[in-house]
């Protein structure tokens, strides 16, 4: 590796984005006076291994232009499809070329030209130009710095699918831009088998081999990428994984095939594979963790072998969560990749939540950490995982970064435990505002934040998730700023929906999702932190989702926030979330699933919030626009608020100000300030939920 001559990175300016270089030694930043750079795709730049040079995707000096505002249109837009009965499954993505218009707009803003940056030749560096410009959406420079791995968008676009799915060109180029050798093109895909785990035909995540100086490697699938052919034989291989090698004058060669995770040798015969993982990827609590990795001489992230000697000679190190019935402990292991076995180095301790955020020696006894504590923000240290007498001065404090919201120390939190009525066990983070006195302050207005997950096992969706030991971060996204206000806040109440066996979890998805917020509700009013007729639920996306739907079927909540939700499935026809099936195959789910259809229902308030501009499969803007349509229009409780120029996340300062003003007025007006019952009465009940399909 050459010497390093500093750091580069990008400055967005008014007419495009520019490169600067650092001096590290001098602490002096530079632009370097080169065309202005392209970041449509990628970061723009790339160093080579040789730390003096730099691969730049510019933007062209000859641009195909774009067309005019308010152009009047060529002619009509015209999609055809002519399958032959071939069934595919095409989610519903909002943000795609509309029109010819969009297409040239496309073809300006991603075309790009390439070019090698010389900074150590002069004192401005040189340019050189490399092939001519096309529209690059991935560009890799191997490990030995002397070819280029290249994909190009190719026309004819669809206005089906978004732009990964459009006709690929694989290329392998030299430094001067000449073609070294040309993969087949992949084709446009429009549309995907049905299951979660459908993938296109044809080459994918194509990228270098990290071990090797120039080798190429990608995965294809076996099946044509539909999960459903074989899919009651268990044996069935689904992918391969190929190489090819520079000069690139020989076969493809299959490293290995594929039907679940393993360990291979790529310098051995597939016939060399090794099984070392083998669980449910539900179960968290026996997830073995992942390799780390670390930087090698070439710039390549190269698994860490731990240096050890005898029978730990054959070692890499894992980094993983640590969930358990206690919460998240994330932990170090060595684990010896001849017999399986594992060596615990290092795992997070209580007041503490403590992480590995890198692995500073190859043995893993020396680690940067991050530790936080629920009054204390995360911050670095230094530790020693060798040494065994636990003293607090082998951990060295790097970073002594201050409480943000000190007025918020004194937070109270609590990872709360309780039980649905069917015997699943629930979690959740109860949250109490500063200075919180049950017996001077009883019982307070609380709100809950949630988000559904699905499971195939009740021992699965049982699982405790987070740490009770985690810093009390409080951003604008969620619902503990309201602890600011005088609210209770239960954060992340679990909502799993299970379907063991051969059953889909959502064929019974509202009776568990009614029971699981019983439960919640049951649980705060029984610790006396909450009065159960002041109660509100919210969520983004799929919690909107969730909101709106625990809206229409109980009467548990005075009120609801959902935002960028989705309510219609019928405009999400080839599956949503987790669900695989598509509404022809599972109609009756479908309809039960959407609050839409049941907006005569909602009698409690509810908060529609959505961005404008919404790019997120599925939650079209028009979801929240005719959900509050139908409240209205059946006479129930609703507001539409809309952002405009937001999608699926909210950015904008003035959006997120918006937010947080809206939702407070609504909590305060419906939930704060509801009126008590008129006599004591029941607990509330859920209205019935439509009956599961058969």
């Amino acid at each position: 590796m050459g010497q390093i001559c500093g750091l580069a990175f990008t400055n967005v300016v008014e007419n495009g984005v520019e490169l600067w270089l650092v001096d590290v030694e001098k602490r002096q930043a530079r632009r370097v006076p080169t065309p202005l750079l392209n970041i449509v795709f990628g970061n723009g730049f790339e160093w080579l291994p040789d730390s003096h040079r730099l691969l730049l995707q510019t933007k062209p000096a000859l641009l195909p232009p774009l067309p005019p505002p308010f152009e009047a249109p060529r002619g009509p837009n015209v999609q055809q499809s002519d399958n032959s009965g071939t069934q595919r499954s095409l989610r519903t993505y909002p943000d795609l070329l509309k029109n010819d218009s969009d297409t040239r707009q496309f073809v300006h803003y991603t075309s790009v030209q390439l070019a090698l940056l010389d900074i150590a030749a002069t004192k401005t560096g040189t340019l050189k130009n490399i092939g001519k410009a096309a529209q690059y959406d991935d560009v890799q420079v191997s490990p030995d710095g002397k070819y280029i791995l290249t994909q190009s968008l190719q026309a004819p676009f669809s206005y089906a699918v978004p732009f990964d799915h459009f006709a690929h060109k694989v290329e392998v180029l030299d430094l001067q831009g000449k073609p070294v050798h040309s993969f087949a093109t992949r084709p446009l895909v429009e549309g995907l088998a049905s299951g979660a785990d459908a993938v296109m035909p044809g080459m994918r995540d194509v990228q270098w081999r990290a071990d090797a100086p120039a080798s190429v490697i990608w995965a294809e699938a076996l099946d044509g990428g539909d999960p459903n052919k074989n899919a009651d034989k268990p044996d069935t291989l689904r992918d391969a994984v190929y190489s090819l090698a520079a000069p690139f004058t020989a076969s493809p060669q299959p490293l290995l095939q594929l039907k679940t995770r393993w360990r291979i040798n790529p310098e051995q015969a597939a016939s060399s594979a090794k099984l070392i993982f083998d669980r449910s990827s539900e179960d968290r609590y026996n997830a073995p963790g992942t390799p780390a990795q670390r930087i090698d001489e070439n710039g390549q992230q190269r698994l860490l072998f731990a240096a050890a000697s005898g029978p730990q000679a054959n070692s890499i190190l894992l980094i993983g969560e640590g969930a358990s019935s206690e919460g998240d402990k994330p932990f170090l292991d060595r684990f010896n990749l001849d017999d399986l076995s594992k060596t615990r180095l290092f795992h997070s301790k209580a007041p503490y939540f403590e992480k590995v955020a890198a692995v500073l020696s190859d043995d893993g006894s020396k680690i940067l950490e991050t530790r936080e504590a629920p009054d204390e923000q995360p911050n670095f240290y230094l530790r020693d995982t060798s040494s065994t007498t636990g003293k607090e001065t082998e951990v060295q404090a790097l970073t002594h970064f201050p409480h943000p919201y000190p007025q918020l120390k004194a937070v109270k939190k609590e990872l709360i435990r309780y039980r649905r009525k069917d015997g699943v066990e629930l979690t959740a983070d109860l949250y109490l505002p500063p200075n919180y006195d049950a017996k001077r302050d009883g019982r307070l207005p609380l709100l809950m934040w949630a988000y559904p997950q699905e499971f195939k096992s009740n021992s699965a969706a049982s699982q405790v998730t987070g740490s009770p030991y985690r810093f009390n971060a409080i951003g604008y996204s969620g619902a503990l700023p309201f602890l600011t206000q005088g609210y209770a806040v239960l954060d992340r109440p679990a909502m799993p929906i299970v379907g063991e066996g051969k059953a889909e979890p959502n064929d019974t998805y509202l009776p568990q999702l009614i029971s699981n917020a019983e439960a919640a509700v049951d649980e705060v009013v029984r610790r006396g932190v909450a009065d159960r007729h002041r109660i509100a639920i919210g969520g983004h996306s799929y919690g909107a989702f969730m909101t709106a739907n625990l809206l229409a079927h109980t009467r548990l909540f005075a009120a609801g926030i959902a935002r960028s939700g989705a309510y219609n499935r019928t405009l999400t026809p080839f599956g949503f979330q987790a669900e695989e099936r598509n509404f022809w195959q599972a109609k009756e789910v479908y309809q039960a699933m959407a609050p839409f259809n049941y907006a005569d229902q909602i009698k409690d308030a509810l908060l529609l919030i959505h961005g404008e501009q919404d790019n997120n499969p599925g939650t079209f803007p028009i979801q929240s626009e005719r959900m509050y349509s139908a409240v209205k229009g059946t006479g129930g409780n609703v507001r539409l608020v809309m952002l405009p120029n937001e999608s699926h996340g909210y950015r904008a300062r003035e959006s997120m100000s918006h937010v947080l003003y809206e939702s407070s007025v609504w909590l305060d007006k419906y939930v704060k300030n509801a009126p008590a019952p008129a006599a004591a009465s029941a607990p509330a009940s859920a209205t019935p939920a439509p009956a599961a399909p058969k």
